[in-house]
């Protein structure tokens, strides 16, 4: 009886030590996973808080949450399986989806940029919009939308890193990396959009030094705010000229992507990796705004037929 507990004991030890190798091996492909899609979360951190800008502070953080709710739900409900089933019987079809959607991406980017020079942005639009709750739901689609695009490729990017793990480590793997993303980029959202409000709760503090930082985060929010908006107008065609730079890679269609790599090889032997990284998000930054431009032109620029009267 009592060998009979203490061998059963020794299976219930050596299944806890399986599980807890298991976990640490999720964690650590999840981490080198995640890490390959930094550049694509840094424009989903960028990105997101301009669908908050000007809305109630008080509905601030619920439409966060509603962003985030919507991104989980983008990666483990919808791309986490399609993945999985893609990379499985359909691996051809990857990155062809992968190319459409940073041609999105690039269109986003460039209509931004064609918006702010032409001033034809839909600001007005948005004011005419009344009732709360529907430009609430608008805000919540549109970054929902974007960040089912986004979201893609962060899956996409990450798998590409799994390919010797088995089909269930890798669906683990692909759920640490949405968990552990979706928590960081729509917590730092959720800080940077509130950073006005810290600041006006220090001015309210009895120390000098609070409410000196409190008046600068004050007047630092209008500014980085801008600085964000930029800063993910240029992720978005960094990251989708990248995706593009890459797919023209893989189907050796040259002499576009050629270009971009002799262009950061030789920043990089000039002046170290950091120039090399550099010179390459600056060429596929610009292959970007190539194809979104050409999207913009087709969709904007392009006479239209008239309706009959």
């Amino acid at each position: 009886m009592a060998g009979g507990l203490i061998a059963l004991l020794d299976d219930v030890a050596a299944i806890a030590k399986l599980a807890a190798a298991s976990v640490d091996d999720v964690a650590a492909a999840a981490g080198k996973a995640g890490t390959k899609a930094a550049g694509v979360v840094i424009d989903d951190t960028a990105v997101t808080p301009g669908y908050v800008i000007g809305l109630s502070p008080d509905r601030e953080l619920p439409i966060i949450g509603k962003i985030a709710l919507g991104s989980i739900k983008n990666k483990l409900l919808f791309l986490l399986p399609a993945a999985l089933a893609l990379s499985a019987f359909l691996p051809w079809l990857v990155t062809p989806l992968l190319m459409l959607g940073g041609a999105y991406l690039c269109f986003e980017a460039a209509e931004k940029i064609w918006e702010a020079v032409s001033h034809t942005d839909h600001t007005a639009e948005v004011v005419a919009i009344t009732d709360p709750k529907e430009l609430e739901d608008r805000q919540v689609s549109g970054a929902v939308r974007t960040d089912f695009i986004l979201s893609a490729e962060i899956m996409a990017i990450s798998l590409n890193e799994l390919p010797e793990l088995s089909l269930g480590m890798q669906a683990a793997v692909l759920a640490a990396v949405a968990v552990a993303i979706t928590g960081g980029v729509y917590g730092a959202v959720a800080v940077i959009v509130k950073l006005d409000d810290i600041g006006l709760h220090l001015v309210q503090r009895a120390s000098r030094a609070l409410q000196a930082l409190g008046n600068a985060l004050v007047h630092a929010m209008p500014v980085l705010l801008s600085v964000l908006s930029k800063v993910g107008t240029a992720a978005m065609l960094w990251v989708g000229g990248g995706i593009l730079v890459h797919g023209l890679h893989e189907y050796h269609l040259t002499p576009v992507p050629d270009w971009v790599d002799a262009a950061s090889h030789a920043a990089g032997s000039a002046a170290g990796a950091a120039a090399e990284w550099l010179a390459h998000a600056i060429g596929a930054a610009i292959v970007g705004l190539v194809v979104g431009g050409i999207v913009v032109a087709a969709l904007h620029l392009m006479p239209r037929k008239r309706p009959a009267h």
